[in-house]
Protein backbone atom coordinates (compact mmCIF):
# COMPACT_ATOMS: atom_id res chain seq x y z
CA UNK A 1 0.00 0.00 0.00
CA UNK A 2 0.95 3.52 -0.47
CA UNK A 3 1.19 4.93 2.59
CA UNK A 4 3.93 2.01 3.37
CA UNK A 5 6.28 3.50 1.08
CA UNK A 6 7.99 5.88 3.57
CA UNK A 7 6.28 8.87 1.96
CA UNK A 8 8.82 12.40 2.05
CA UNK A 9 7.06 15.34 2.42
CA UNK A 10 9.58 18.82 2.15
CA UNK A 11 8.43 22.22 2.29
CA UNK A 12 9.42 25.19 0.26
CA UNK A 13 7.98 28.91 1.24
CA UNK A 14 6.87 31.23 -1.76
CA UNK A 15 4.61 34.08 -2.09
CA UNK A 16 1.25 32.98 0.35
CA UNK A 17 1.50 29.56 -0.12
CA UNK A 18 3.87 26.84 0.44
CA UNK A 19 5.04 23.87 -1.50
CA UNK A 20 4.96 19.98 -0.60
CA UNK A 21 6.63 17.71 -2.15
CA UNK A 22 4.75 14.20 -1.59
CA UNK A 23 7.57 11.04 -3.23
CA UNK A 24 5.71 7.83 -4.69
CA UNK A 25 6.46 4.92 -6.16
CA UNK A 26 5.95 6.74 -9.69
CA UNK A 27 7.24 10.23 -8.96
CA UNK A 28 7.45 13.17 -6.84
CA UNK A 29 4.02 14.99 -6.35
CA UNK A 30 4.24 18.57 -6.52
CA UNK A 31 1.78 20.29 -4.65
CA UNK A 32 0.51 24.25 -3.67
CA UNK A 33 -0.98 24.68 -0.17
CA UNK A 34 -3.14 27.84 0.73
CA UNK A 35 -3.58 27.82 4.48
CA UNK A 36 -6.41 30.48 5.70
CA UNK A 37 -5.19 32.92 8.60
CA UNK A 38 -6.25 32.18 11.72
CA UNK A 39 -5.65 29.08 14.25
CA UNK A 40 -6.75 25.96 12.56
CA UNK A 41 -7.19 23.26 11.93
CA UNK A 42 -9.46 23.77 8.76
CA UNK A 43 -10.92 21.55 6.27
CA UNK A 44 -9.21 20.82 3.42
CA UNK A 45 -9.76 20.39 -0.10
CA UNK A 46 -7.19 18.94 -2.48
CA UNK A 47 -7.45 20.14 -6.13
CA UNK A 48 -6.67 17.57 -9.06
CA UNK A 49 -5.79 18.94 -12.60
CA UNK A 50 -7.69 17.84 -15.94
CA UNK A 51 -5.59 16.40 -18.89
CA UNK A 52 -4.36 19.71 -19.84
CA UNK A 53 -2.09 19.33 -16.82
CA UNK A 54 -1.10 21.25 -13.78
CA UNK A 55 -1.66 25.18 -14.12
CA UNK A 56 -1.59 28.38 -12.42
CA UNK A 57 -5.43 28.41 -12.20
CA UNK A 58 -5.07 25.75 -9.75
CA UNK A 59 -3.46 27.37 -7.46
CA UNK A 60 -5.93 30.45 -7.71
CA UNK A 61 -8.79 28.58 -6.33
CA UNK A 62 -6.53 27.36 -3.41
CA UNK A 63 -5.86 30.57 -2.65
CA UNK A 64 -9.61 31.32 -3.53
CA UNK A 65 -10.87 28.20 -0.90
CA UNK A 66 -7.97 29.72 2.00
CA UNK A 67 -9.79 33.10 1.60
CA UNK A 68 -12.44 31.82 3.00
CA UNK A 69 -11.28 29.71 5.54
CA UNK A 70 -10.47 26.09 4.19
CA UNK A 71 -6.93 24.92 3.36
CA UNK A 72 -6.58 24.80 -0.75
CA UNK A 73 -4.01 22.36 -1.89
CA UNK A 74 -3.61 21.96 -5.78
CA UNK A 75 -1.70 19.25 -6.81
CA UNK A 76 0.03 18.20 -9.75
CA UNK A 77 -0.63 14.62 -9.67
CA UNK A 78 0.63 13.58 -12.83
CA UNK A 79 3.43 14.93 -15.36
CA UNK A 80 2.62 16.33 -18.63
CA UNK A 81 -0.20 18.11 -20.82
CA UNK A 82 -2.57 16.60 -23.83
CA UNK A 83 -5.63 18.16 -25.53
CA UNK A 84 -7.57 21.30 -26.95
CA UNK A 85 -7.90 22.18 -23.31
CA UNK A 86 -4.24 23.47 -23.25
CA UNK A 87 -5.32 27.03 -24.44
CA UNK A 88 -7.12 27.42 -21.74
CA UNK A 89 -4.86 27.58 -18.79
CA UNK A 90 -1.14 28.94 -17.78
CA UNK A 91 1.01 25.68 -17.44
CA UNK A 92 3.53 24.62 -14.51
CA UNK A 93 5.80 21.82 -15.38
CA UNK A 94 7.17 19.32 -13.17
CA UNK A 95 8.71 16.30 -15.07
CA UNK A 96 9.32 14.46 -11.97
CA UNK A 97 5.67 13.93 -11.42
CA UNK A 98 4.18 10.60 -12.07
CA UNK A 99 3.57 9.35 -15.59
CA UNK A 100 0.56 10.22 -17.55
CA UNK A 101 -1.16 7.20 -18.16
CA UNK A 102 -3.59 7.12 -21.14
CA UNK A 103 -5.96 3.88 -21.19
CA UNK A 104 -9.24 2.81 -21.83
CA UNK A 105 -11.64 2.52 -19.10
CA UNK A 106 -10.05 2.49 -15.08
CA UNK A 107 -6.73 1.20 -15.44
CA UNK A 108 -6.04 5.02 -16.71
CA UNK A 109 -6.50 5.54 -12.92
CA UNK A 110 -4.33 2.69 -12.16
CA UNK A 111 -1.03 4.78 -10.97
CA UNK A 112 -3.84 7.61 -9.67
CA UNK A 113 -4.78 5.36 -6.90
CA UNK A 114 -1.66 5.02 -5.42
CA UNK A 115 -0.36 8.51 -6.10
CA UNK A 116 -3.55 9.94 -4.71
CA UNK A 117 -3.18 7.94 -1.88
CA UNK A 118 0.03 9.07 -0.84
CA UNK A 119 -0.61 12.07 -1.12
CA UNK A 120 -3.86 11.88 1.21
CA UNK A 121 -2.01 10.33 3.58
CA UNK A 122 0.71 13.04 3.41
CA UNK A 123 -2.02 15.89 3.59
CA UNK A 124 -3.67 14.07 6.63
CA UNK A 125 -0.59 14.45 8.94
CA UNK A 126 -0.67 18.57 8.25
CA UNK A 127 -0.91 20.21 11.56
CA UNK A 128 -3.57 22.79 9.39
CA UNK A 129 -5.23 20.10 8.28
CA UNK A 130 -8.74 19.02 10.35
CA UNK A 131 -8.81 15.18 10.04
CA UNK A 132 -12.70 13.62 9.22
CA UNK A 133 -12.67 17.04 6.74
CA UNK A 134 -10.83 16.28 3.73
CA UNK A 135 -12.67 16.78 0.21
CA UNK A 136 -11.21 15.84 -3.19
CA UNK A 137 -12.40 18.47 -5.84
CA UNK A 138 -11.20 17.18 -9.41
CA UNK A 139 -11.81 18.67 -12.83
CA UNK A 140 -12.33 16.51 -16.06
CA UNK A 141 -9.44 13.61 -15.83
CA UNK A 142 -8.60 15.05 -12.15
CA UNK A 143 -12.38 14.19 -11.28
CA UNK A 144 -12.24 11.14 -12.46
CA UNK A 145 -9.29 10.23 -10.54
CA UNK A 146 -11.19 11.96 -7.60
CA UNK A 147 -14.09 9.84 -7.51
CA UNK A 148 -11.91 6.49 -8.82
CA UNK A 149 -10.20 7.26 -5.50
CA UNK A 150 -13.04 7.68 -3.27
CA UNK A 151 -14.95 4.50 -4.46
CA UNK A 152 -11.87 1.90 -3.79
CA UNK A 153 -10.73 4.48 -0.95
CA UNK A 154 -13.41 4.18 1.49
CA UNK A 155 -13.26 6.15 4.44
CA UNK A 156 -10.16 8.63 3.16
CA UNK A 157 -11.65 11.67 2.22
CA UNK A 158 -15.65 12.53 3.34
CA UNK A 159 -16.64 14.31 0.14
CA UNK A 160 -16.23 15.09 -3.65
CA UNK A 161 -16.33 18.02 -6.24
CA UNK A 162 -16.48 17.05 -9.56
CA UNK A 163 -16.12 19.94 -12.57
CA UNK A 164 -15.92 18.34 -16.12
CA UNK A 165 -15.48 14.99 -15.34
CA UNK A 166 -16.52 12.00 -17.08
CA UNK A 167 -19.39 9.46 -16.00
CA UNK A 168 -18.59 6.20 -18.59
CA UNK A 169 -21.55 3.22 -17.71
CA UNK A 170 -18.79 1.57 -15.42
CA UNK A 171 -18.34 4.80 -13.15
CA UNK A 172 -22.50 4.90 -12.94
CA UNK A 173 -22.74 1.40 -12.23
CA UNK A 174 -21.00 1.87 -8.83
CA UNK A 175 -22.61 4.98 -7.93
CA UNK A 176 -23.98 3.15 -5.05
CA UNK A 177 -20.65 2.05 -3.48
CA UNK A 178 -20.45 5.89 -2.42
CA UNK A 179 -21.16 7.10 0.96
CA UNK A 180 -19.93 10.31 1.27
CA UNK A 181 -21.40 14.14 -0.40
CA UNK A 182 -20.90 14.70 -4.07
CA UNK A 183 -21.18 18.04 -5.72
CA UNK A 184 -21.42 17.30 -9.59
CA UNK A 185 -20.32 20.94 -11.27
CA UNK A 186 -21.21 20.48 -15.04
CA UNK A 187 -21.46 23.01 -18.49
CA UNK A 188 -24.85 22.30 -20.46
CA UNK A 189 -22.24 22.38 -23.82
CA UNK A 190 -20.07 20.10 -22.43
CA UNK A 191 -18.37 18.66 -26.15
CA UNK A 192 -15.20 17.86 -27.39
CA UNK A 193 -13.92 20.84 -29.28
CA UNK A 194 -12.62 22.34 -25.56
CA UNK A 195 -11.59 19.48 -24.20
CA UNK A 196 -14.44 17.45 -23.56
CA UNK A 197 -15.77 13.71 -24.42
CA UNK A 198 -18.22 11.41 -25.41
CA UNK A 199 -18.28 10.16 -21.19
CA UNK A 200 -18.47 14.29 -20.57
CA UNK A 201 -21.57 15.35 -22.50
CA UNK A 202 -24.14 16.63 -20.27
CA UNK A 203 -26.74 13.55 -20.49
CA UNK A 204 -23.60 11.46 -18.57
CA UNK A 205 -23.55 13.64 -15.75
CA UNK A 206 -27.21 13.48 -15.44
CA UNK A 207 -26.98 9.90 -15.52
CA UNK A 208 -24.59 9.63 -12.57
CA UNK A 209 -26.73 12.40 -10.67
CA UNK A 210 -29.92 10.06 -11.41
CA UNK A 211 -27.80 6.73 -10.45
CA UNK A 212 -26.80 8.62 -6.89
CA UNK A 213 -30.00 9.87 -6.05
CA UNK A 214 -32.18 6.48 -7.03
CA UNK A 215 -29.35 5.31 -4.80
CA UNK A 216 -30.12 7.41 -2.04
CA UNK A 217 -26.99 9.28 -2.21
CA UNK A 218 -25.91 12.66 -0.64
CA UNK A 219 -25.44 14.35 -4.41
CA UNK A 220 -26.11 18.39 -5.01
CA UNK A 221 -25.76 19.45 -8.59
CA UNK A 222 -24.90 22.45 -10.39
CA UNK A 223 -25.18 22.80 -14.04
CA UNK A 224 -24.11 25.64 -16.11
CA UNK A 225 -26.28 26.46 -19.07
CA UNK A 226 -24.80 26.16 -22.37
CA UNK A 227 -20.92 26.24 -20.95
CA UNK A 228 -18.20 23.79 -22.09
CA UNK A 229 -16.05 21.69 -20.34
CA UNK A 230 -12.96 24.18 -19.32
CA UNK A 231 -15.60 27.35 -18.78
CA UNK A 232 -14.04 27.43 -15.41
CA UNK A 233 -10.99 28.59 -17.07
CA UNK A 234 -12.27 30.71 -19.61
CA UNK A 235 -15.47 32.50 -17.69
CA UNK A 236 -14.07 34.81 -14.92
CA UNK A 237 -17.77 34.90 -13.57
CA UNK A 238 -18.15 30.98 -13.56
CA UNK A 239 -14.65 30.29 -11.78
CA UNK A 240 -15.72 33.00 -9.11
CA UNK A 241 -19.33 31.33 -8.93
CA UNK A 242 -17.66 27.39 -9.02
CA UNK A 243 -15.66 28.22 -6.51
CA UNK A 244 -18.80 29.66 -4.40
CA UNK A 245 -20.68 26.74 -4.65
CA UNK A 246 -18.12 24.50 -3.32
CA UNK A 247 -17.51 26.42 -0.63
CA UNK A 248 -21.35 26.42 0.17
CA UNK A 249 -21.43 22.91 0.07
CA UNK A 250 -18.24 22.37 1.99
CA UNK A 251 -19.87 24.82 4.52
CA UNK A 252 -22.87 22.04 4.91
CA UNK A 253 -21.22 19.02 5.36
CA UNK A 254 -17.86 20.42 7.03
CA UNK A 255 -19.58 22.48 9.91
CA UNK A 256 -17.23 22.70 12.99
Amino acid sequence: MAQNLGTAVGRTHHDSIYWMHVRTDSGVIHAAVATPKGTGPFPTVIILHGTHGFAQEYINIARYLADSGIVGIAACWFAGRKGVGERFITPINFADAPSFVDADGLDRFRIARRSIDSLVVAVSKLSEVKLGSIALFGHSRGGGAALDYAVTHPGKVQALALNSAGYPPEVIQRSSTLDIPILIIHGTNDNPADGGSLFTNIAMARKFQAALQAAKKNVEVKYYEGSGHNALFSNSAQFNDTVQQILQFLRKYFRN
